[in-house]
């Protein structure tokens, strides 16, 4: 089992930044990739960011040169920096974290946190 807790949204101007954070009540160096999704109103939850072991990092297209993952294994948190916010960045992040168990994997979420974008 990992319990993950996110924080750091908020309210933020268009062209603003924040910070998101999802802690890991599991040793980092045990989970084999964690990621941030994000759902918009009225749409599908859709992939942002991703990091695995190297660490290997992926980013949707929309949000290239904008947003940055990183890891902490010190700290077992895994962070989103967001930058050059735009209104349409508008939705609740989840941390997302995968555990290869054989053959299989377990998925494991946090709760969200909202992050808005809004003059």
């Amino acid at each position: 089992q990992v319990q993950l807790v996110e924080s750091g949204g908020g309210l933020v101007q268009p062209g603003g930044s924040l910070r998101l954070s999802c802690a890991s009540s599991r040793s980092t160096f045990s989970i084999n990739a964690m990621a941030w999704y994000r759902q918009a109103p009225g749409k599908q939850r859709e992939l942002v960011a991703s990091i695995t072991s190297g660490p290997t990092t992926d980013y949707a297209d929309s949000v290239k040169g904008r947003f940055t993952i990183s890891i902490d294994n010190a700290k077992n948190t895994v962070y989103l920096q967001m930058s050059s916010l735009r209104p349409e960045d508008t939705a609740v992040y989840y941390c997302n974290a995968i555990i290869v168990i054989g053959r299989g994997s377990n998925a494991y979420w946090g709760q969200g946190t909202q992050v808005t974008v809004s003059s």
